[in-house]
């Protein structure tokens, strides 16, 4: 089979959208051989709906992403147009970045970043099948490459899908249906109908985008003004600064003449119409969707936002659709502001297959098929964050198998990427999957500013993080070890100049007397409600200097600083809090620690329903702990599981006496 390759590589990843990207950095930055096959090389990581990157949640995943080694974090810091804290008003653990992105700029800084690793090399060629070995009849087949459109067939020792919406894609505008796997771009159709006749259970989901305009015919005057943030939250720990320029967006919303025309040609739309049969983003839907379901608001609101910062096209956040052009049309002009705005592009909505994430173990290989993998929007999910979360994880597994390296799991403690894939690898979709900080059992202890001491100590012992990068993020670590033990033990004294300044705050010093018991710890003074770090932050840093670090945020300070102070601050702030959800951490790690046997036969089980049956034998849980989060699955079935698992392990230690 070997000398029928005409190319050798460790690692092929198909597609170069989010998840693909993230993939082949991964396994190209440990050590891997790694290609990377796309359609089109123009249009590497092309942002084909919204040019943003971070959300509520989302901003949680691309820090993660970072922590991993990723490079989403670094490419939209150095192209972002428009940075916000998004949640500040409220409590740190829904603290989430977001970055309105220049979009042609952050597609050609990310194929500057992947051309400048010399482990990856990036080819045009559309993928079609799958070249396998067959496993017999007791083992499962092995991919041992992929073959391209034009005959050649590629060796690989381990193989990443990330095509997102071009499987089988199709493009619905009004009456009108075309097959794209986006706007302008030829779909993915052979390699669709190869993963179906492989055996994976293939369905259909849909996503939209909508119209995009052209802000030389829009008064901008009739808008409310949204701008950035005055010091930008960057997404890479690695970043010392925002330095490109920065944009607004504005805010406007519909109106009852915009709803008159949409209800007016509901008959016109597919997804009334019954052309469109898949389902889509449930908490994203098109206007004419929020139009009937929501029919009591006056008003949807919308964003227009700058594409970027040397074009004159205008994304209209709010407004995704699928309607006819001419509908479009007459709906953008009845918006105030937007009587003359001249549509560039008109939106439009996009159905294409995926693969049921029930087929995935936990890190992300098929179950089917040895050494394959699958990541983004393949697997069901939606967004360029979730997406690029898996990119990196598949990516790193599959360099893992081809190193003989067991496989890398987040657990549902330790960031968000790992609660996302074990929704989809046990419960399975059957809309789009988005991220919400809802999902997470503990989301104090899954904040952006501590996504690097939960995560990069593993992408440092996979081998994706570089030593220089991972020297700094022990330093930081030890800033925060010694600027804590400091505030747990150092008393500030009320006659310093910092300590008159924050007892008097407090209202702890009247007519020069102390009227607390004692002078405060830095810790005591943190738990009070009316506290804030700032106030310490310079007593702080003089305390790290004595031993020779940097002040917080690193030698130059940066912009990290005051995350890192409020980080200090959370801790103190919320330590009860966040004991207590140690304490549940450790509850659901001894149910994870209960492994299920391979193979094991859940019809043995007697007063297991034949439903549940069902669902175990199609999921295939690793622990108990996977088992209880599959849906329909009570804490009895559970507790059988587990009874049967101990009377099998008794017996086969009695046989071993």
């Amino acid at each position: 089979m070997g000398s029928s390759f005409t190319e050798k590589h460790d690692v092929v990843v198909v597609g170069a959208g989010h998840a693909g990207c993230e993939a082949a950095m991964a396994a190209a930055r440990m050590g891997l051989k790694t290609a990377l096959a796309t359609i089109n090389l123009d249009l590497i990581c092309q942002m084909s709906c919204n040019p943003a990157v971070g959300g509520i949640a989302k901003g949680h995943l691309v820090r993660e992403v970072d922590a991993l080694g990723g490079v989403m974090g670094e490419v939209i810091d150095a192209t972002g147009i428009q940075f916000r804290l998004l949640n500040s008003s409220r409590g740190p653990a829904v603290w989430s970045p977001r970055a309105q992105a220049d979009k042609k700029a952050y597609r050609i800084r990310m194929r500057q970043v992947l051309e400048s690793e010399p482990n990856l090399r990036i080819k045009q060629a559309e993928v079609v099948d799958l070249v396998l070995e067959s496993g017999g009849a007791s083992h499962r087949p092995r991919v041992l490459g992929v073959r391209l459109r034009d005959g050649r067939a590629v060796e690989a020792g381990a193989v990443v899908i990330t095509t997102g919406t071009f499987l089988n894609g199709l493009i619905h505008c009004g009456e009108q249906t075309y097959a794209a796997g986006r706007s302008g771009e030829p779909p993915s159709l052979m390699l669709g109908e190869a993963l179906r006749r492989l055996g994976f259970e293939v369905g259909r989901l849909k996503t939209g985008t909508p119209p995009r305009l052209d802000a030389r015919t829009i008064d901008f005057s009739q808008f409310q003004v949204q701008p950035g943030d005055p010091i930008p939250t960057p997404f890479s720990f690695r970043t010392r600064a925002i330095t490109q320029p920065q944009t607004v967006c504005w805010i406007t919303s519909t109106n009852s003449e915009t709803h008159r025309i949409l209800r007016q040609n509901l008959y016109r739309s597919p997804l009334y119409s019954g052309q469109i049969q898949s389902r889509g983003p449930r908490y994203c839907p098109s206007i004419e969707d929020k139009v009937v379901k929501f029919a009591d608001k006056l008003r949807h609101q919308i964003f227009l936002e700058p594409e970027g910062l040397d074009t004159n096209e205008i994304y209209v956040n709010g407004m995704s659709t699928s309607m006819p052009i001419d509908v479009q049309i007459a709906m953008v002009k009845s918006i105030p502001g937007l009587e003359n705005a001249e549509m560039i592009r008109p939106g439009y909505a996009i159905e294409y297959d995926m693969v049921q994430p029930t087929e995935l173990t936990p890190w992300l290989e098929t179950k089917k098929i040895q050494n394959l993998f699958l990541a983004g929007q393949i697997n069901g999910t939606t967004g360029y964050e979730e997406a690029a979360c898996q990119g990196i994880m598949a990516g790193i597994n599959a360099a893992l198998r081809v190193q003989n390296r067991e496989p890398l799991v987040i657990d549902r403690s330790q960031g968000y990427t790992g609660i996302l894939i074990d929704d989809l690898v046990s419960k399975g979709v059957d809309e789009p999957y988005r991220m919400f900080t809802s999902r997470a059992e503990f989301r104090l202890r899954l904040r952006i500013d501590n996504a690097d001491e939960r995560l990069t100590p593993l992408a440092y012992h996979a081998g994706t993080i570089r030593q220089k990068d991972y020297e700094a993020f022990l330093e930081k670590q030890k800033r925060i070890s010694v600027a804590t033990k400091f505030l747990l033990e150092t008393h500030l004294e009320p006659g310093s100049r910092v300590g008159r300044e924050i007892y008097a705050k407090l209202g702890l010093i009247r007519g020069g007397e102390l009227l607390a018991p004692a002078a405060l710890t830095g810790a005591q003074l943190l738990r009070r409600p009316e506290m804030n770090v700032e106030d310490l932050t310079a007593w702080i840093n003089e305390a790290l200097a004595a031993q020779g670090l940097s002040p917080l945020g690193g030698p130059d300070g940066g912009l990290f600083a005051r995350e890192e102070a409020r980080r200090l601050e959370t801790d103190f702030k919320y330590e009860g809090y966040l004991q207590q959800q140690e304490r549940q951490v450790e509850r659901m790690k001894r149910a994870e620690a209960r492994r299920i046997p391979d193979g094991f036969d859940y019809h043995k089980i007697s007063g297991l329903s034949r439903e549940v049956v069902e669902k175990f034998t199609k999921v295939r849980p690793l622990t108990l702990g996977q088992a209880a989060r599959i849906p329909g699955v009570t804490p009895a079935a559970v507790s059988l599981v587990n009874i049967y698992i101990e009377i099998l392990q008794r017996r086969a230690a009695m046989g071993a006496e």
